[in-house]
Order: structure tokens, then sequence, then C-alpha cells
């Protein structure tokens, strides 16, 4: 049995097009196949000056609550504000120091770390946990670090994880519910056909699948799209009574691109 920590970033989640995600996916895909989870830590920031306002207060405190009702413990940094040379006034507010720390201790006891954030300093913490005899899972979003991604044991795009960002559901989609995300591969440009790959989150954990689709589903979306394997697509689930009643992907928009930094 694999003992698992869960270690996000959440500032750096947040502003990199994780508003939103849903901390009880998480928990559920730490705890798929032979895993168990442990650990569970979220780093946010807290301006106390801005919670002085108690509508403000009272909306924060209720997202951290909701947090640790899926099972995290929710590491507060507070917001410093100063003045800098020129006079103007700043706010810090870093909590990469208390994740790398904690992440170094309580590994003492784990096999395996899902690490969520984008933030190329963390490469050097990915290295010393693997070292200590940890396997090293990134999960990020936009402007993800090719450095990190590179030394991580393995990455996967939090757009591409079902259910940890909403999704728009078609209304009358009955048979086949709600929509997924998937990357273009091996797209034929001469033919305008390829195929997606998505993902599926079951017991035995995330489980790729591929399905056919035609460029005439998409909208707003040429060729270069599709050929370029950083843009994630969403789509609907459709079957085909002219092949055999087969899967195929419809009505595919694109939602952002997924192009990692080259900066770590």
């Amino acid at each position: 049995m694999l003992k698992t920590g869960i270690f996000v970033d959440a500032e750096n989640i947040r502003i990199c097009g994780g508003y939103g995600m849903r901390y009880n996916v998480l928990t559920g895909l730490a705890g798929c196949g032979n895993s168990v989870l442990l650990r569970a830590n979220s780093y946010i920031a807290e301006d106390r000056e801005r919670t002085k306002d108690p509508e403000y207060r009272a909306k924060l405190y209720h997202y951290h609550d909701v947090i640790r009702q899926c099972g995290f413990k929710v590491i507060k940094k507070f917001v410093k504000h100063f003045l800098d040379d020129e006079g103007i006034l700043t706010t810090k507010a870093n909590a990469d120091m208390d994740l790398a720390i904690d992440a170094l201790l309580q590994a003492r006891n784990l096999d395996r770390i899902i690490l969520l954030t984008g933030d190329g300093d963390f490469v050097r913490l990915v290295l010393a946990l693997q070292n200590m005899g940890c396997r090293v899972e990134v999960i990020g979003f936009k402007n993800v670090s090719n450095a990190l991604r590179e030394t991580a044991d393995s990455y996967i795009s939090g757009y591409l994880v079902p259910g940890l960002l909403p999704v728009t559901s078609p209304e009358n989609d009955e048979e086949l519910k709600g929509r997924l995300r998937g990357v273009a591969v091996s797209y034929k440009a001469d033919r305008g056909f390829g195929f997606m790959r998505y993902y599926r989150l079951s017991e035995q954990g995330l489980r790729p699948e591929t399905l056919f689709f035609h460029c005439s589903q998409a909208v707003d979306v040429n060729d270069a799209m599709f050929l370029d394997s950083s843009n994630i697509f969403e789509f609907s689930l459709y079957r085909n009574p002219e092949n055999e009643n087969r899967l195929e992907a419809r009505e595919i928009r694109h939602v952002t691109g997924d192009r990692p930094e080259h900066v770590s």
C-alpha cells in the first residue's frame, strides 16, 4: 500500500488557471488503486487587512472550511505589506519555504507525493524528495515550469483530471452526461481527422483513453491548434450509429493552452 501525501501551492494554482479547483477530487485521486492518503496540506495566503471586512472574512473562512472538510490541513501564510526603495507599496506572501520544509519532514513516512504547483522553484524540492525514495507526481494548470515537468516522475495538466475543474455539461445529453477535456493526438491535417486523448478516474486511478474526432466538429479551431499538443479541448461524447455505434468527440472547443514555461 502506497502512503500518499498531497501538497498544494494554492496561490500559484489560483493565479495560474486553477481557480475553483475541487479539493475532494484530489483526495479521491490520492486514494485510488494501491494507495492511501496520509497527509493533505494546502498553503493559502491571507491578507489580514482585507479580512477586517466582515463580508470578505466570512467568505474566505467558509472557503477554508470547505477545504478542511475535504480532508486538508490549511496552512496560512499572512500577506505582508511594505514600501520598496521607491516608495511603492508592495505585498508578499510566499509559502514556498513552508511547503518545502513540511514536505521534506513528512516525506519520511510517505511513498508518493502529489505536488500541485507550476513554480520552477520547487525543482530542487522534487529532487530531494526523490532522493528520499518518494515518487513525486506534479499537477499544474498554466505557466508550468518546463524544468518542473521534466524533473517530476509524472506530470499531468489539471485540466485533464476529471472533475478537478468544473466542465460545462450540455442540457440534452442524457445518455452520456457531462463534457470532457483532452488533447489532440495523431492528427492528420490533410484528411481532417485525428484522435483525442482524455482520462477517466477509476478505482485503479487515472486511465487514459482515446477516441476519434473530425475537424468539422470544432468551432474556431484550425489545424495548427490540433497539431500543438499543448492545446486542451473540451468536447462531448457521441455514439455514431453510422460507425458501429462507436464513441466520437463532438462539439469540440478550445479551452486553453498548456504550453510550459521554458524558464525554471
